[in-house]
């Protein structure tokens, strides 16, 4: 990719960000929709988990086949296909005569979201060469979440009222089109040096191992835990497992490139994203769900209430990227974790839910750390990476958010239909913990030294890490 001005620079990641938005966006406005689509499709609670899972899970399954296709190919085709398929997925969504086709079209729309998100942020990678730069764009990635999570609720409660719940997917269509029009303007195209060839059995065991460990959690209360279905699922998830480490360790040119786990900052924000990730999902089901039917709000309402939670994103998110910038990583995910447990124990702990006050304050600080700790799993996962390799990498963090919310809302959304709500609020706390203890643990100066070594190995054109390239002062190190 040939070196742009700032402005073309800044202008590429507007349009970059769009993709995060739309994508965002659905989420946190269908998790609003979710009681209205419950009474008007007639859906048990496992029902409304499909809509979200059922999104979640194909685009888990199809990020790391995205980005490895745009680097083969051209990053901007294929994020112009992603741009398309989205789009066309949400037309048939706002169409949809009934929950089997709504989920159907939600997985058109996660075909198209495979190719826009690790396809997105490896056209950042490629474009923001400086490691300082870098980390602000991401700190802006960041941000947009925050964004959508601001405006999600919001939005999307406004139209469930006055028009329905169909009317969440039409938002996605003025954004998807400007978006398109914008990339084949001003984007340039890019590829890897080296292309790398496509590795179907490897993608198919991905689908074989998180479809089936999804199914079997949001089945298993109805179906019984010890059932042949769901000894079934969980067999074929461990066979998948097995099979994949052992055919992708052998293959040159693997889909899942398990010599990026050889940095532990690169396997610890694998590792946080599923944490987190799992955390949001979990934490936005509970609250969507108690706010409607047990307190009886509206969606606005409801929308009204958890923004709190959706601002401190937005503040926090650039406020990370400056912080991985100047300091470093483990500043940010280390007051992220602590914000986010603190949020989960407040509910877990204290009836959070009891006032008023005590609720707002428990938005506040898990929007705080959420929105800390989202720039600096981006950030070190690809600034350690070889920048040939960036669509690789950052499909894979963006996999890992993915599994990460599929799995939170399968796990509390099972805990829920088996009367546990409070266990659900227990394992929000208990990701947060995580993500605080990973993020101590990966970005020390040992953890440091296995990336360079990574990089080395991954071979040449590598960049060094975030964490080694910046100051040490307050604990970067």
């Amino acid at each position: 990719m040939p070196e742009l001005s700032r402005r073309r620079r800044l202008l590429v990641l507007a349009i970059c960000c769009t993709s995060l938005l739309i994508v965002s966006l659905d989420n946190t406005i269908l998790n609003v929709a979710l009681p209205s689509m419950q009474k008007e499709l007639h859906t048990s609670v496992s029902g409304l988990q499909w809509t979200i899972d059922a999104y979640t899970l194909v685009l888990a399954s199809l990020l790391m086949l995205g980005g490895s296709t745009a680097d083969r190919i051209g990053r901007r085709r294929i994020f112009q296909i992603g741009l398309t398929l989205f789009t066309a997925g949400s037309l048939l969504c706002s169409l949809a005569p009934g929950l089997g086709w709504l989920i159907a079209f939600r997985m058109v729309q996660a075909v198209g979201g495979s190719m826009l998100n690790p396809v997105a942020m490896s056209i950042i990678t490629n474009t923001f060469t400086d490691p300082r730069e870098r980390a602000r764009a991401i700190g802006v990635w960041g941000g947009v979440v925050g964004i959508s999570m601001a405006a999600g609720p919001i939005v999307g409660g406004a139209l469930v009222e006055s028009v329905g719940w169909r009317s969440i997917f039409w938002i996605n269509l003025p954004v998807g089109l400007l978006a398109l029009v914008m990339t084949a303007r001003f984007v340039p195209e890019s590829r890897a040096p080296k292309p790398r060839r496509p590795d179907p059995v490897g993608q198919l065991l991905v689908i074989a191992l998180l479809g089936s460990v999804t199914y079997g959690i949001i089945e298993g209360s109805a179906a019984g835990w010890t059932s042949p279905l769901i000894l079934g699922c969980f067999a074929l998830a461990l066979g998948s497992l097995a099979g994949l480490l052992t055919y992708e360790k052998r293959r040159h040119e693997p889909l899942v490139e398990l010599g990026f786990f050889r940095s532990v900052p690169f396997s610890g924000a694998t590792a946080i994203g599923v944490s987190a990730f799992a955390a949001l999902g979990g934490f936005l089901f509970l609250n969507t769900l108690y706010l409607q039917n047990g307190r009886g709000l509206s969606a606005l309402h409801a929308g009204l209430f958890m923004l709190p939670m959706a601002a401190m994103t937005l503040v926090c998110g650039p406020l990370s990227g400056r912080l991985v910038s100047a300091r470093g990583p483990r500043l940010p995910l280390v007051l992220g974790g602590t914000a986010m447990t603190a949020s989960g124990l407040m509910f877990a702990a204290f009836d959070a839910q009891s006032t008023d006050a005590a609720l707002f304050t428990a938005y506040v600080l898990f929007g705080i750390g959420f929105g800390l700790v989202n720039a600096p799993i981006t950030n070190t996962a690809v600034s350690g990476m070889p920048r040939s390799r960036a669509g690789v990498a950052a499909a894979i963090v963006s996999t890992s958010r993915q599994v990460g919310q599929s799995l939170g809302v399968a796990v509390i959304g099972a805990a829920v239909a088996a009367g546990l709500r409070l266990t659900g609020w227990w394992i929000i706390a208990a990701c947060g913990l995580a993500v605080l203890l990973l993020g101590t643990i990966t970005t020390g100066r040992w953890a440091t030294g296995t990336a360079e070594r990574a990089a080395a190995r991954l071979g040449p054109g590598s960049t060094r890490p975030a964490a080694a390239s910046l100051p040490t002062r307050s604990g970067s190190r």
